[in-house]
Formats: structure tokens, sequence, C-alpha cells
């Protein structure tokens, strides 16, 4: 199992092991609401008997016993008759009052509206009690209480508050993790440049003993070994500046593209052609051994993609509008399922059996971190080829530019 795929199997497990602990926090939660809510309707279900007993009874004993009781009820109710006008309420604001009179004799607030509402809302939470009174039907309404209404929302803040806690702590830690890999990656990197730098100068000395002992200065074998050692000179060059300050000059796009591309056509299979085309008057900021790293990484890319015979085009082109460079590559080979267009650039993922899933990811840093542009697929048909973006900011804005 190659490392991306044992880091998403990883994440699926978290993932289904967070979502048992959601689920598990809200049932027992539900639970508890439930027997609370149980509770309540019990308790309101007393309140109106208690109210029953003391609109009807005329006995003062009883008449406290029941007011006692009535008074250690707190769940906010209302008690309409059969016309559904407001009676008597109980746990709501007591600076209000629903009546004229009520309110000019206690001083308080003619507020109306305000209990209506509430009847409202009691309705729709809840089914009325019915009791009667001196053959009267006469109906309570009830409400859950704060702590009931609290309890509900308790499982979602909770879990709200875990997942910001999470969230925070994986952002942090993955920043952390992050920093130690780029720090091994350009440790190793260097040292790697390091490590060629010795047997490359062996290699120019050998080439030209060679030149000089068979009078070979126009072989053209020769001249191909000389190219391919000062590709391994470049290739040292990119990871010496892994991790250093990128440093742009402004270079023709096309041109760049164009010798690299002449460079990498011929150590390629025939059976795949190569075609270029695009605006040669664009220009961007570039560091050209490690945008060589970029175009490269890409085209072996297409070429492995590619199963017998194939094409990959390179088409160079602007928009003005945004002042920005595209380059396009596509080829024709056995496609990107569009699932997989943002995975292909992580690391560790890769769809051949001795790849290591780096190449796609090092082509999206260099693009992003050193030259400030952006990379990803365009466009990809299984079966039918896919198509490479490169967006470069353009530092020559002129009327040459071709849009797009």
């Amino acid at each position: 199992m190659n490392p991306y795929q044992q880091k998403k199997r990883w994440k699926y497990l978290l993932l289904t092991f967070a979502v048992v602990i959601a689920i598990g926090s809200l049932v027992y939660t539900r639970y508890l609401v439930k027997n609370i809510a149980r509770s309540e309707r019990t308790r309101a279900q007393v309140w109106a008997m208690t109210m029953r007993q003391l609109l009807n009874s005329d006995d003062d004993d009883f008449f406290n016993y029941v007011i006692a009781v009535r008074d250690s009820l707190t769940v906010p109710a209302i008690i309409t008759d059969e016309k559904g006008e407001i009676i008597l309420s109980r746990g709501l604001d007591t600076s209000k009052v629903y009546t004229k009179l009520e309110a000019e004799y206690k001083k308080k607030k003619y507020d109306p509206s305000y209990f209506k509402e509430e009847l409202a809302y009691m309705k729709e939470q809840h089914a009325p009690i019915k009791f009667k009174v001196l053959g009267d039907d006469n109906y309570v309404y009830y409400k859950d209480s704060p702590l009931l209404t609290q309890l509900r929302l308790f499982p979602y803040v909770q879990l709200t508050v875990i997942a910001i806690f999470l969230l925070t702590a994986y952002t942090a830690f993955s920043s952390s993790r992050k920093s130690e890999q780029d720090q091994v990656w350009v440790g190793l990197a260097k040292e790697t440049a390091h490590q060629l730098g010795t047997p490359i100068s062996s290699l120019i000395a050998w080439i030209e003993l060679m030149k000089e002992k068979f009078n070979a200065e126009d072989d053209v074998l020769i001249a191909e070994m000389e190219n391919d050692v000062k590709r391994l000179e470049i290739v040292a060059d990119r990871f010496s500046k892994i991790g250093s300050k990128s440093v742009l000059e402004e270079h023709g796009v096309y041109a760049v593209v164009k010798d690299f591309v002449d460079y990498f056509k011929v150590r390629v299979s025939k059976n795949i052609s190569f075609e270029l085309t695009g605006n040669p008057h664009l220009k961007a900021g570039l560091n050209i051994p490690l945008f060589d790293w970029v175009i490269e990484n890409i085209l072996k890319n297409a070429v492995n993609a590619i199963e017998g015979k194939g094409s990959i085009k390179v088409e160079i082109s602007g928009n003005k509008v945004k002042n920005q460079i595209f380059i396009d590559i596509t080829d024709t080979g056995k496609g990107i399922p569009r699932s997989k267009f943002d995975t292909v650039f992580q690391p560790g993922y890769t769809t051949r059996k001795r790849g290591w899933g780096l190449g796609l990811s090092l082509t999206k840093r260099i693009v992003e971190n050193y030259h400030n542009g952006q990379i990803f697929v365009k466009d990809s048909e299984v079966g039918k080829g896919t198509t490479f973006r490169i967006v470069l900011k353009n530092t020559r804005n002129d009327n040459k530019t071709k849009t797009r």
C-alpha cells in the first residue's frame, strides 16, 4: 500500500470514528430529552389537575395545599377557555399582562401580543391538556422549560466546539509536520546536489579527454553525451535551489519551453509526436532550471500515460484581461478520472507500480511557491487524454499578446 492510500484509509477511519461519536452523543442526548419531556408533560398534567381542583373546590385547607403544589411546578404554561381566550399563565414574563385591568391595577405592561405569540408557540410544541371547570372545557398549553431547551441544543454546541478544536489541532499538527517534512526534503535535496557534483565534474573531464584522444569534436554521439552531462548539471542545480529563495528573471516563455521540448523529444519513443504552438512574445519571471523541471515532469507523465502511439501538444497563449500566460500540455494518453483531478498532485499518489508519486507534487510546489503561478488539470477524459494548464503572470503586456 503506497503512502497516499494509507493516509486516505486513516482519514476514513478517523472520520468514521468521529461520526460514531457524534451519533452516540446525539442518541444519548435524545434519550435524556425524551425522558425529561415526559417528566415535564406529567408536571403539566399535575398543574392542570391542581388548577381544576383550585377552581372547583371551596375547602380552604385543600386550597392552600393545591396552591403549594401549583407553585412547585415551573413549566411555562397558559390556560385558555373553549374560545381560546387566555385565562391564566404560568412561568412567562412577569412584567407583562394580557388584560388592561390587571395592567392598571398592578402597574405592569399590557402586552397581549406577547401572550398570543407564546400560546401559538406552545400549540406547535405540545398537544393541550383538557380539563373541566364548572362544566366548561379548559385547556392547558405548555412549552419546554429553559433547561430542556438548552439540553436539546447542547449536543450541537458540544459537537461544534469539539469540531473547531479538532480542526485547529489538526491544522497546527499538519503545519508542524509539513514544516518538518520540508526541512527533511531541503536537506536531502542539497545533499544530493553535493554528492552529484564530483561524478559530474569527472564525466565532463572524461568527455574532453575522449574528444582530444579520438579527435571527435564533431561526433554526434559524444555531443549527445555532453548534452546529457549538462542535463545532470542542471538537475544538480535544481536540487541545490530547493529551499532557497527563488530568483526569477524575465524570459520568453515560448523559447524556454521550446528548448526543453527539443531536448526531450529525441529521448522518447518515435511513436510519440510533439507539437509546440503559441505566442513567442509572451514573457514571464522564470527560474529556468526549476521551470524546466516542471515541464519535464508533466511531459514524462504524458509519455507514461500514452500506450503505444500518441501525441503531445504544448500550446502557449495569453489573457490580456487578467495579464496571465497559459501553458496547456495535452496528451492522448489514458486520461484521469474527474475525481482524481486534485489527488494527482498529492505526495505519494501514483498509478505506476514503481513510482514514488512525487513528480507532480514537486511540480505544483515549484509553480506555486517559486513562480507564484498555478497548475491544475484543465480537462481529462478516460481513454482519450489529459490537459494540464500552467498559469503564470505575464510581465509583458502588449498588443502582440494572443487573447484566449
